[in-house]
């Protein structure tokens, strides 16, 4: 199971850096579940790991914080197929995915000004929203 895991074309996890697990997936399915090690848990030592930059690992972390032990190690387990194999091709590409989604700075906010149009809207709608509700008053007679 020592296969490097590719997160993008300059991004590669290497598979030294990766260890798996396996344990009996629960729920039910039967005898084949009692006796399976099909439940996946995949570790990677990120805080060791010179692969993403800090500020990638801090995003990893901030983003998926139940994934992340306080060693800095990423955690990660798959038990939703009966397979073995595919429990660990799922836990490896979501793990793929989580880093890749990491990878670059989340876009800064430019501020921008409401156009002249929609203020005019704005303050149109108010309008009609408060002459809406003048109507809803007591009605007056003119004897």
């Amino acid at each position: 199971m020592a296969d490097d895991l590719p997160v993008d074309d300059r991004v590669v996890i290497p598979g030294r850096e990766l260890s798996y697990s396996f344990s009996r997936s629960g729920g039910p399915g039967g005898q084949h579940v009692n006796t399976t090690d099909s439940r996946v848990r995949l570790v990677w030592s990120m805080s060791e790991s010179n692969v993403i930059s800090g500020a990638a690992k801090t995003r990893l972390t901030d983003a998926h914080p139940s994934w992340v032990t306080t060693d800095g190690d990423v955690v990660l387990s798959a038990d939703t197929h009966r397979s073995q194999h595919r429990n660990v091709e799922e836990a490896r590409q979501r793990l793929a995915q989580a880093v890749h989604s990491c990878l670059r700075p989340p876009k800064k906010r430019r501020p921008t000004k409401p156009t002249r149009a929609s203020k005019r809207r704005r303050v149109d709608e108010k309008k009609q929203k408060s002459h809406t509700k003048k109507l809803r008053g007591r009605v007056k007679r003119d004897d």
